[in-house]
């Protein structure tokens, strides 16, 4: 499936495009013109054969000022083209755990999944300060398809945000992954963490807090 989405959107500006909208509730045409550097032109005619390829959907957003304004936003056909872990292989397969060994199996194996997982970013990370280790972790992240970003405020409070799970899929079956997950990158940092997600218009933000 992934493959054939990936043929599908073959031009570099359209993965441009669609990233934008994956951070956000969704764009005008000339949000992500001045977003991405392009002419509005140009925006309109991609956003346009997206939208007939089933990608991206209109809505007409309110303004304050005037009237609602078209903005497009991604619809589910666009998931693929995001990193998930083989969701129907690994539901399969943590289902037939809990079925042969017991219910509390499947989460020992979740637990082992994210120990070893933490320990391959340990190797990973650089960075002296939190904040150093914390912005090396982001940036790992954000290559594994994420969508991850670290921030850090006047009052040296920092957070990671991110706008993809892997797990979510996973999520309605094990809840448990994510507190796994926020576990794991506590060790990872040797900082307290505290996830935080926020679901709105389609817009998924997961906010890892740290101190």
């Amino acid at each position: 499936m992934f493959f054939k989405v990936l043929r599908d959107i073959a031009k570099p500006q359209w993965f441009d495009i669609i990233s934008r909208l994956k951070k956000s509730t969704g764009l005008s045409v000339a949000e992500l013109s001045e977003s991405i550097g392009m002419s509005y032109m140009g925006v309109k005619q991609h956003c346009v054969e997206l939208n007939k390829r089933g990608y991206l959907d209109t809505w007409r957003r309110p303004k304050a000022v005037g009237r609602p304004e078209k903005a497009y936003r991604l619809t589910k056909k666009a998931d693929p083209l995001f990193i998930e872990v083989g969701t129907e292989f690994v539901l399969g397969l943590l289902r037939n755990v809990d079925k042969t060994y017991g219910a509390s199996a499947a989460e020992k194996l979740l637990f082992g999944y994210f120990h070893e997982m933490g320990e391959e970013y340990v190797k990973k990370i650089k960075g002296e300060t939190l904040y150093d280790r914390a912005m090396s972790f982001s940036k790992i992240r954000d290559l594994e398809g994420c969508l991850s970003s670290c921030e850090i405020d006047q009052a040296g409070a920092i957070k990671i945000i991110e706008y993809h799970s892997p797990y979510r899929c996973i999520s309605a079956e094990y809840p448990m992954i994510y507190r796994m997950e926020e576990q794991m990158i506590s060790k990872v940092l040797g900082a307290n963490v505290l996830r935080k997600e926020e679901e709105a218009s389609g817009l998924l933000k997961c906010e890892f807090n740290i101190d």
